[in-house]
Order: structure tokens, then sequence, then C-alpha cells
């Protein structure tokens, strides 16, 4: 098992907009497939406030599958790109305000897909209807 702290960062889309606060955490652990390659998990809480200041809580699991001939450049910070073709990262985030604004989120089901960037992970969320 492995804690990550996480450290902020920025969100945006076309009904919301602002930061993923410092202080939330990921505890990920890490495993092998029986044909090759790692395969890890994610259990993550972060607290995103919008740009009108508004709090939204959201909690998510996750895996990860990095084929063995993409681990090197996969953990090598010097790579600041890989190919999100190459592996395989997706989250399911489930998300909770008291916001009267954005309360749609409370009835949402949504899904990440991941891609490593050379600052962290980056995830671009679709709302499953």
């Amino acid at each position: 098992s492995r804690v990550g702290y996480i450290s902020g960062g920025r969100f945006s889309g076309p009904r919301i907009n602002g930061i993923v606060l410092p202080g939330g955490g990921n505890w990920s652990r890490a495993g092998r497939l029986a044909e090759g390659g790692a395969v890890g998990t994610f259990d993550a809480r972060a607290v995103w406030q919008t740009d009108d200041d508004e709090i939204i809580y959201l909690s998510y699991a996750g895996r990860n599958r990095i084929p063995d001939d993409v681990r090197a450049d996969f953990i090598d910070p010097a790579q600041p790109y890989v190919d999100p073709s190459r592996y395989y990262l997706r989250i399911a985030p489930v998300f909770e305000t008291g916001s009267a604004k954005y309360d749609w989120l409370n009835g949402v089901l949504a899904i990440g897909v991941g891609e490593r960037t050379d600052f962290g992970v980056r995830h671009v969320f679709y709302e499953v209807n």
C-alpha cells in the first residue's frame, strides 16, 4: 500500500470551474497481472472549491494497468509524455455537496479517464447517462 498526498490542482468544465484544495489523499495498492504488467487500485478523497467559493467533496476508486514495456517511461519524471493509449487509468468519482448551485452533482455517476502528465495525473470526467 502507498499513500499519496493531493497537493492541489485545477478543474474546469462547461458548468463548473475551480481549484482542487491541497490536503486530500490517495490510498493505492499495486500488484502484478498473471500475463504480465502492473496493476493498481485507487482509493482517493479530495475537496474542490469552485471559482464562486462553493465546496464539493469527491471520492473515487479506480484502476490502472501499466504494461511492462511502458512502465519505465511511465515512472520516469524525465519523460513528460507517455501516450495514454499505451496504458489504462480509470476512476469512478462520486460527488457530494451542500451547494444549491451544484447539487446536480449529487445525482451524477461519472467515470474519469486518466493521463499521466509532467505535473501528475489529469482526469477527464464523463457523466454516465
